[in-house]
């Protein structure tokens, strides 16, 4: 890979968003990178996933000849807390239009030893390459105007330490898909909302391995409240998106055995579907 490619794909510049900064890895050896897994992404202190699967992306995209994810298979092994960890990467297949490759983050346990937190498998390429037609029957999701939508700083003080992430984000809900919040859940697993960071940093692929992950859990609106943990997740990135806010929707259609699928679409400012998303996760019933 290009040396000015490298870069770009690892390090932070100065005056980078604190996305770019905290998902900058600092490579030690081909292959193998070292990471301080910043607080600022946590929810109770677990760190967020789709962060996770940025930090991983951003170390694939340094490993592979090829610079843009289009499709991540992640599974979350152990949780991440913030503070050192370690990715490694393996360059799996390397082709003229795609190159495959896997990555695993790591950090060390109170007894010292060192435990996978997650692993990924994916496939990059060129989105700028991709060839314009759209066949599609997919439609943007119906979200009411932002400044009808409610963000964290429309509700009560939140818990100390209980969501650092939302700082970093701009979050605006969908009302109806907020019943939860009032303690009238409308029982349909579904959750939409305005997505960009705070700092007004325009999304690129790496901002869609956030988004898709960064909603409230669509089992609140099912009447569940408590964590729920990813155990797989599969982002596919369908093109760069433009800049300006996303419209995220995400949908459960069935919980089942403690278990629950999220379907999740990113959709940019000219109404493209720029990311698609499957993740499996426990619900603690």
């Amino acid at each position: 890979m290009p040396e000015a490619a490298s870069a770009q794909s690892v390090r932070a510049t100065i005056g980078a968003s604190e996305f770019d900064r905290d998902t900058a890895l600092t490579p030690r050896a081909p292959g193998v990178y070292d990471i301080d897994l910043s607080a600022d992404w946590t929810i109770f202190n677990a760190v967020n996933g789709g962060y996770l699967l940025a930090v991983l992306g951003r170390a694939l995209a340094d490993t592979l000849p090829h610079a843009d994810p289009f499709t991540l298979s992640a599974h979350y092994l152990t949780a991440s807390r913030p503070g050192p960890a370690v990715v490694r990467t393996e360059t799996v297949r390397t082709g003229r239009t795609l190159s495959t490759g896997q990555a695993s983050l790591f950090q060390f346990d109170e007894q010292g030893r060192e435990v996978e937190r997650i692993r990924v498998l994916a496939s990059y390429g060129d989105l700028d390459s991709l060839p314009d037609d759209v066949r599609t029957t997919a439609e943007p999701p119906a979200i009411p105007p932002m400044e009808q939508c409610f963000g964290a700083e429309d509700g009560p003080a939140p818990v100390d330490g209980g969501s650092a992430i939302t700082e970093r984000l701009m979050l605006k809900l969908d009302p109806s898909t907020l019943g939860w919040a009032l303690g009238q859940p409308s029982g349909k697993g579904e959750m939409r909302a305005w997505f960009g960071l705070a700092d007004g940093r325009d999304p690129d692929p790496f901002a869609l391995l956030l988004a898709v992950d960064a909603l409230p859990p669509t089992a609140f609106e099912l009447g569940l409240t408590g964590w729920v943990p990813t155990v797989e997740l599969t982002v596919h990135v369908r093109c760069r998106p433009a800049p300006g806010p996303l419209r995220v929707s995400v949908t459960t259609r069935n919980l089942a055995g403690g278990f629950l699928e999220e379907d999740a679409e990113v959709w940019d400012s000219e109404d493209r579907l720029v990311a698609q998303s499957r993740q499996l996760a426990r619900v603690r019933l």
